[in-house]
């Protein structure tokens, strides 16, 4: 009896330790997969800047936003921004006039990547913790207010940054992006706009 007793206090103990380890990995599962989210898109959220602030200084040559990454990193590369000085004109009695004096110009990599240590803007169009797969990129023009408005946006979805072996991590990815897709909202992170003259990211 005694001998009876012993196993099923052990089988007890053993359903124990495994509702205890149960209980303990779904709490820690999400907990996990949020950090690693979070981890990850502080990399794509730098990255999907550096395309916007890139974007805009193309757009201010060229008056268009551009939807090829080799022209975009050829322009970081080889473009020229002009150092204007304004200063008042001097024969002007209202002191509401100025004159604009290009006084050289400085390079587009030093004017956006001088501080970045270790930048290379080779990388520019990867997404982080993709294998090698680029930023979905599209530019162009809509119309509005009876004016035609340079536009551009750039993509990266959940499954190229949050790609991962674990079973249970591509479900959670795979939950997330029916969430979103619920909510009618992109399933990733996100800047600018094929349909607004917008440059905001959908992280802020």
């Amino acid at each position: 009896m005694n001998k009876k007793l012993t196993i099923i206090n052990i089988a007890l103990a053993l359903v124990a330790v495994l509702l205890v380890y149960l209980v303990f990995d779904s709490i820690r599962q999400p907990v996990a997969f949020e950090n690693t989210r979070s981890e990850r898109e502080v990399k794509v959220v730098q990255n999907l800047k550096d395309i916007r602030s890139s974007q805009t200084l193309f757009k201010q040559t060229y008056n268009r936003y551009t939807a090829d990454f080799d022209s975009l990193i050829e322009y970081i590369k080889t473009g020229e921004l002009p150092v204007v000085n304004i200063v008042p004109d001097p024969e002007d009695t209202t002191f509401t006039k100025t004159i604009n004096d290009t006084v050289g110009y400085v390079k587009v990599s030093d004017s956006l990547f001088r501080n970045r240590a270790n930048f290379n803007v080779n990388d520019l169009r990867y997404i982080p913790y993709s294998n090698n797969e680029e930023f979905e990129m599209q530019a162009g023009f809509i119309v509005r207010g009876g004016l035609r408005v340079a536009v551009f946006e750039a993509k990266a979805p959940y499954k190229s940054y949050l790609n991962d072996d674990d079973k249970k991590f591509r479900q959670r990815v795979n939950n997330l992006r029916a969430e979103q897709e619920d909510l009618g909202k992109y399933a990733g992170l996100k800047v600018g706009s094929m349909d607004e003259p917008s440059l905001n990211g959908n992280w802020e």
